[in-house]
């Protein structure tokens, strides 16, 4: 079954709002689902020798305490909320590897090119208003010879789940994110040979995707 481009689209006033409500309970609620795609990124990246690593939606700092310490990392999110606990956290478990948490729209942010070695998007890319932006944006701040991460919920082929997922998808603004998210809208029709995709418990609901920087 092919994939359909969504139409529902979210802007930052929409993400910045859902993920105001949801930052006093998003560890709850989401930190045990999300932790084991969270940790098979987490082991690609420390098994990798570069050091500069941008986390892309760091939200609450869920993923900070389990990277290298020879890691240099930088986290930016667009809710200044999700980042107060981020700061806290940070300072609250001596996590003295990461550098600096900003505010930035992922979209366009104010990096320099090339700047990191790593560049690892957490359940960002069914946020952002233009998935391919967000790409375009990582591939331009990650040096060549680097990685790019996903990790994300994409929508299932087909089933039971995508049903479910489809008849979510006027909810996005909501949620703040879009059940209905597939690899097509963050690459457009043509999927890179080079992109490596692996589902990752629980069944497979989210998706570790590995792109190298060419």
């Amino acid at each position: 079954m092919g994939y359909a481009l969504r139409v529902t689209k979210l802007d930052a006033d929409a993400v910045r709002t859902a993920y105001r409500r949801q930052a006093a309970f998003y560890d709850a609620a989401f930190g045990s689902i999300s932790r084991p795609a969270r940790m098979r990124a987490l082991a690609f990246i420390n098994s990798q020798s570069g050091r500069r690593v941008l986390e892309v939606g760091v939200g609450t700092g869920l993923a900070l305490p389990l990277y290298d310490r020879s890691k240099r990392v930088t986290g930016i999110d667009l809710s200044a909320e999700m980042l107060e606990r981020a700061r806290a956290r940070v300072q609250a478990e001596s996590l003295t590897h990461v550098e600096a948490l900003l505010e930035q729209d992922a979209e366009a942010t104010s990096f320099p090119d090339a700047s990191f070695d790593i560049a690892a998007s957490m359940f960002v890319a069914s946020v952002v208003p233009h998935p391919r932006l967000l790409l375009a944006e990582l591939r331009r701040i990650v040096r060549p010879g680097g990685h790019i991460l996903f990790v994300n919920h994409f929508v299932a082929a087909g089933g039971p789940r995508r049903l479910v997922e489809k008849a979510m998808a006027p909810l996005s603004h909501a949620l703040g994110w879009h059940p209905d998210f597939a690899p097509q809208d963050l690459f457009g029709p043509e999927i890179p040979a080079d992109a490596v995709f692996e589902a990752v418990p629980p069944g497979g609901l989210f998706t570790l995707l590995r792109l190298p920087r060419r």
